[in-house]
């Protein structure tokens, strides 16, 4: 495989630093995870692109600003356990595993998931528990969580999601229609009735599926 060193230095400087991502860590961490390793090897070339791209089973990885904008919004600081929602090919997974103590990731797609997991075991991310299960449940055999990913967009914030959170845990989800414009919320918990509710952009995500998303 062609070395991407130089096109992820890029995509750190100009379409991450350049739109405001100051996290340090979050920076580090994306300019760690081969992003080509977490696309289909027709879309290689384009890993670093700025614009979403798709991947199996008619999903797609984020554009990497939204990545890392989401990431960001986490506010981690290192030794949190953290829940993805919506493994996907597993790039968001892999950078949370580069800064958090553990990453528990759900995928309701096999063949997703069977990718995932094979990339997180090629690269030696260990610190990666992965389910086959309904994301939008959450997971609660690790349960309660630091933080809480959702890569797909919900009607409403689903709220078994808001009771696996720590106090002070921070949720960020996009939410709204099925297809279209959503609004991509943060949640910083104090309890599960108690909670500080901040939007931070426009986006367009896939549907979550499942119990607590669209069916």
């Amino acid at each position: 495989m062609p070395d991407y060193t130089a096109g992820r230095a890029a995509m750190i400087a100009d379409q991450l630093i350049a739109r405001g991502i100051k996290d340090q860590r979050v920076l580090a961490a994306m300019n760690e995870v081969a992003r080509e390793r977490f696309v289909p090897v027709s879309s290689v070339a384009h890993a670093y692109d700025d614009n979403p791209l798709a991947v199996l089973a008619g999903q797609t990885i984020s554009q990497p600003y939204i990545v890392a904008l989401m990431i960001e919004a986490l506010q981690l600081r290192g030794g949190e356990r953290v829940l993805d929602v919506g493994t996907g090919s597993g790039y968001a997974a892999a950078v949370l595993s580069r800064i958090v103590a553990q990453v528990v990731t759900v995928e309701r797609i096999a063949e997703l998931l069977e990718f995932a997991q094979l990339r997180f075991s090629q690269l030696n991310y260990n610190n990666i528990v992965s389910y086959l299960a309904d994301g939008s449940l959450g997971c609660l055999e690790h349960a309660p969580y630091d933080a809480i990913l959702v890569s797909a967009a919900g009607p409403e914030i689903p709220p078994p999601l808001r009771t696996q959170l720590v106090s002070g845990g921070r949720l960020v989800m996009p939410v709204g229609p099925e297809y279209g414009i959503q609004t991509l919320w943060r949640e910083t918990h104090s309890s599960v009735d108690d909670y500080r509710h901040e939007p931070l952009a426009e986006v367009r995500f896939v549907p979550l599926l499942g119990g607590q998303g669209y069916q």
